[in-house]
């Protein structure tokens, strides 16, 4: 499975970015895509997913900022991010993989990230 991103950039807190990932090759082998971020000196942190069928989840720190869909069709993930802040600046890596019916979900495949940064 590869996965190809795109829209990452700058922006002046409060601003706005949405993200793009899509995916090709081996697609049966994955249900879901998602969104992980690291800044410096951090561990990489899960941001959002989504289910082929719609299913979200977020991750506290962006829970009504930040929303995930999913064009199945063009196999195609976005991440819209609203309200952004310095906190929020980071590479941004695009995931692939499986998510189960608990909600769990297992990322096997990684974009090459995207440099989210947010800075007046």
């Amino acid at each position: 499975v590869q996965l190809v991103e795109s829209g990452g950039g700058s922006v002046q807190p409060g601003g706005s970015l949405t993200l793009s990932c899509t995916a090709s090759g081996s697609i049966g082998k994955i249900n879901a895509l998602g969104w992980s971020r690291q800044a410096p000196g951090t561990q990489r942190e899960s941001v959002a997913s989504v289910s082929g069928g719609g299913r979200q989840k977020y991750s506290d720190s962006v829970k009504g900022r930040f929303t995930i869909s999913i064009d199945s069709a063009k196999k195609t993930a976005y991440l819209q991010m609203n309200s952004l802040n310095p906190e929020d600046t980071a590479v941004y890596y695009c995931n692939a993989g499986v998510m189960y019916d608990d909600g769990l979900y297992r990322p096997d495949y990684w974009g090459q990230g995207t440099q989210v940064t947010v800075s007046s």
